[in-house]
Formats: structure tokens, sequence, C-alpha cells
């Protein structure tokens, strides 16, 4: 069953100490806790924009992450709020409210540029806030997006030592951009647009080669190579200004009616097409990997590196192949335990429910582990379930072994009774020790569930008893020594039978054993052809994914060409007839 999200309030998860980022163990603590996959949702933008009102309304909540009153910036570090998720079951939304950017009291852009970083990171949601309109001043005031490739690593050892944008499209969040406070009419050239429109209008760039046509255009490619699904959205002013520093207590009716139904679309757009936090191969991440990420992100910021995702998967890989190991082993003890029942009767018994209860073991692993690098876990697992097997059987000849013993105890305890009582040391008493030895062999060859030992353990016994039954043999005055001679010799041949007898069976044991280790490695290599597929299958999904996104940013590229061609070769035929239509009125006129 899903672990229940208990988080009553915002906490602080990533803190920002004198412009040092540091882990808060205690949300640490609270997010390994939330099992279920996890839709991240960050939210960025210039301190004093109203980040934290619109993450309080995903929150379902007026109050939580703190809004202040004042100019001054209230969020610091990264904040950090999981809720239930409101539309998709067994899924927890987590929130993600950053310390404002451009806080002029902080005098280091370096710590703003790293808070951005873990925001695209962290996320499957990415929000910029900002306000007014989308102008020069706004794209500027974005340039941290121009310096990701600069703050993250796709990949520990990039292609030829460049990373394409195809790199980052790959794992980057959708994007999505609120304008605050927005006065402006949507409309171009006299039509109505929609705010999507007025982005896309917005990140159109300029041609030339100029230094101020590339700064024009360097943000605005970033985004649209980056951010290949992006939506954006405009709110009015909530209230008159006055009020703005009451916005936590004033109830919807008391706020501007447009504000309050432009707040409700974007909830409701996070909520329906926001997405699961995914890595590379399908992985969804859930509370304790999003841990583990942040621990590995802001660890190597720490250390002076870039963070590479590539390089966080594999660590947080190795952590969860591990405990794949241990729960699929755990597995196979407890069913093992439960099921099987000792001593077995034969080899065969305990080795068929081995490999039954193997093969759930291994499935639990597939299903728990992802990119096993050379399958150095996979083989973890089979040695530790050799050992296990080896455990069990070892078990299995002792519990057969005590239960032969006392079985030996109990059944020949009328045999040792008479030896004591001297009731053979008398003529015929060996026939009659021989005749009651046999009667309790019988008895204890028919009792059931004695195991794997019962041959071994009465040769045993009957070893140890050979010089009572020699001393009452020669004491017996009926028989002729001729006939005690070939009494001993048919107890001696009698006993080798029973000893190549049981190294005969010992040899059936090997090679049952031999068997069944073949069946388990093909046990192995079966589910690990069958996961490679899958996952074969999941990064072709991903790559033709991506490649798409990539083609579709490419196809607007020059479909804005061919339109800004169109214009040009318009506004040329224009001049040209206007041209004409005054010449000609001239040599009318002539």
């Amino acid at each position: 069953m899903a672990s229940k999200v208990h988080m009553p309030e915002p906490q602080c998860l990533i803190e920002n100490i004198n412009g040092r980022l540091v882990v808060n163990p205690k949300a640490l603590k609270l997010l390994s806790a939330i099992k279920q996959p996890l839709v991240v949702v960050a939210i960025v933008g210039l301190y004093r924009t109203g980040k934290s009102y619109l993450m309080n309304k995903l929150a379902g909540k007026n109050k939580g992450f703190s809004l202040g009153s004042t100019v001054q910036s209230h969020t610091k570090g990264i904040w950090m709020w999981c809720v239930p998720h409101p539309k998709k079951r067994e899924h927890t939304l987590a929130l993600l409210d950053t310390e404002g950017l451009g806080d002029v009291e902080k005098g280091d852009n370096q710590n703003d540029s790293w808070i951005f970083a873990l925001a695209i990171l962290l996320s499957s949601t990415f929000v910029y806030n900002s306000m007014g309109t989308i102008n020069q001043q706004a794209m500027d005031q974005l340039h941290y997006v121009t310096e990701l490739t600069e703050r993250i690593r796709a990949k520990s050892e990039p292609d030829e030592g460049i990373e394409d944008s195809a790199d980052f499209v790959s794992f980057f969040p959708d994007f999505v951009w609120t304008l605050r406070d927005f006065s402006l009419d949507l409309e171009t050239d006299g039509e109505s647009i929609t705010a999507d429109e007025y982005l896309e209008n917005s990140l159109k760039l300029k041609k030339g080669t100029s230094q101020k046509d590339k700064n024009f255009n360097l943000p605005r490619l970033c985004i649209r190579k980056f951010f290949p699904k992006k939506k954006c959205f405009i709110f009015d002013r909530p209230t008159q200004r006055k009020k703005l520093g009451q916005l936590e207590d004033l109830g919807d009716d008391e706020l501007d009616s447009e504000f309050v139904q432009q707040a409700a679309e974007f909830c409701s757009y996070i909520f329906l097409n926001s997405k699961t936090k995914t890595l590379s191969g399908g992985i969804k991440v859930t509370g304790p990997r999003l841990e583990t990420l942040v621990l590995t992100f802001v660890n190597t910021i720490s250390s002076g590196d870039l963070p590479c995702v590539e390089n966080a998967v594999l660590a947080l890989a190795e952590i969860e192949n591990s405990a794949a190991v241990q729960k699929a082993i755990a597995h196979y003890e407890q069913q093992m335990a439960e099921k099987l029942q000792l001593p077995t009767e034969t080899l065969q018994e305990l080795l068929d429910l081995h490999r039954d209860v193997e093969k759930e073991a291994i499935d639990i692993f597939m299903k728990n582990s992802f990119k096993d690098e050379e399958n150095v876990f996979q083989k973890e697992l089979a040695t530790k379930l050799d050992k296990k097997r080896d455990e069990f059987c070892d078990q299995n000849v002792k519990a057969s072994s005590e239960r032969c013993s006392a079985l030996i105890k109990e059944i020949f305890s009328p045999l040792e009774e008479g030896v004591k009582q001297g009731l053979y040391s008398k003529s015929g008493g060996y026939r009659l020790y021989v005749e009651k030895k046999e009667e309790l062999k019988i008895k204890y060859l028919e009792t059931p569930r004695k195991g794997l030992q019962a041959e071994e353990i009465l040769q045993e016994y009957l070893k140890s008893k050979e010089s009572v039954g020699e001393a009452i043999l020669q004491t017996d005055q009926t028989l002729s020594e001729k006939e005690k001679q070939i009494e001993v010799e048919r107890v001696r041949a009698e006993a080798a039978q029973a000893a190549a007898k049981m190294l005969e069976e010992m040899q059936i044991r090997n090679q049952q054993i031999m068997e069944q280790k073949e069946k388990s490695y093909q046990e192995h290599v079966r589910q690990l052809a069958e996961k490679m597929e899958k996952d074969r299958a999941q990064m072709l999904e991903e790559q033709e994914r991506t490649m798409a996104l990539k083609l579709q940013e490419q196809a607007r590229l020059i479909q804005e060409g061919f339109q800004e061609e169109n214009r040009r070769l318009h506004n040329e035929i224009q001049n040209l007839q206007k041209k004409m239509k005054k010449s000609k009125k001239e040599c009318f006129l002539s």
C-alpha cells in the first residue's frame, strides 16, 4: 500500500546559508517516507513577484509558503510542500518554491544561477514567474537560461566533448511562463491571440549577425531548444495595491474576478498536464529517489563540480539496485521458510521449490532495478541465491539427520534393551538378534519424512553395532565356525552394498545440483533478455520523442524564416506597386 503524504506545512528542502547551499535533513526524512511517484512543480522568478501565492493555490491553501509584504525577499533557498495530487490517484504533488532571483541584498549572482539550475534538475514542470509583459528587459532578466550549459551536464562524457540541446531536452521539465499584473490586450495586427501565441511571438528570432542581434536571440533560442513544450498564463492584478500585503487573508470574492479565474485555469492546467518526474529509462521518481537526487546535486555543487544528470542517475541506480537485491533475497527467504517443510523426502523436492521461488526473486529484482552496468548487482543476486539454496540444503540435511537419529533411538530401543538384558546371549540368540534387527529396520524404513539422511544414519547405526552383533554371533553355540564365517561375510557384503548405494545417491544429488545451477543461469539470462528488450524499446521511444521535439522546433524556425521572407517579398511588391502607380501618374500628367 502506498505511503500516506503527511506534510501539513512547507519545509525548507535546501537552505541558503551565507551563499552556501545546504540540504535540510528533516525535509529529506519526510521526503524519503513518500513512496508514491512525484509530480514535481518548481517556480522561479524575481523576488517579490508573487511566486509563493501561486504555489499556495496549487497546494489548495491560502497560507503555507511565506508571501511577505515588503520589498525584501521572504523565501530563502528552496522550500518544499508535498500534498496528495488532486487529480492523479496514488501520486504526490511536490511543490518547490525558490528564493527570489535578483535580490539586491545578496549581491552574488552565482547563487541565483544554482537555484535556477536546481529547480530545472528537480522538477517535471518549471514555472517562470515575472511581472508585466515579455519585453527585452524580461528576457534579460531570464539570462539564467543561457547559462544552463555552463551549470549542468547531461552526460559524464559528452560525445566529442560537446553536449547537444537534445541531451538537455531528454530530461528538462515542461516550461510555463506566468505573467503577473499583465495590462496589455492580447492581440497582434488587430486580431486577438492566445497567451501561448503571445509567448511564441515573443520568442521569435531576429535575422542578423550583429552582437545586438545575438544578444536578442540567445535567451529566446535557449528557451526554444531546451523547452519544446511551453505554456503561458497571464494574470491581472489581484487587488488594489494597498491590499496586496494581505493577499493570503483575502477571499476570492475580495479579489479581482478575472484574476481568480486566471488562477483557477493555471491550477487546472498544472493538475491535468504536469507529468510525473521521470528519469532516463522511464524511471518514475518517488520520495526516496528525489531525496537521492537532491543530495547528489547539492553535494556536487558544494564540491565545486557541475551537477551531472547521468552521474546522479547512476548513483541512484546503485542505491536502488542494492536495495533490489535485498528485496529479492528477503522474498526468497520468506517464501522458502513458509513453503519448505524440512526434511524433504528427496533433494529434488527442495530444488523444485527453490526454482519456483528463485524465479519470483529474480523477477522482483528486475522490476526494482535499473541501469545495472555490466550486471554487477544481478551477479550479486545470483551468488546470494546460490548461497541461500546451499544453506537450505544444509538445513535439510541437518533436519533429516536429527529426525533419523531420533527415530533410530526410538525404534531400536527394544533391541538395545534386549542386548542389555542378555536376551541374545544364549544358544540361538544370534538368530533372534538378526530377526529383531531386521524387523526394526523395516519399521524404520517404512516411517515417512525421514529425508535424505535416512540410509546414511541407518548404516552409521548398524556399523556402530557390528561389534555387538559379532559378539553375540561368537557366543551362539548352535552355529558352527563355518556358519559363523558365512554370517560375517554376509554382514560385510550387506554393508558394502549399502555404501555403494549411498555413493550412487550422492552422485545423483550432485548431478541434480548441477542441473539446477544450469536452470538458474538460464532463468537469469531469460529474464535479463526480457528486461533488456523492454529497456531498448523504452530508450528508442525516448529518443524518438526527443528527436520529434527537436524536429518540431527546427520546422518552426524554418516556418518563421519562410514567413519572414514572405513578409519581405510582400513589402517589396507593395513598394514596387506604389512606384509603378506613381510612375503612371507622372506619365499621365506629363
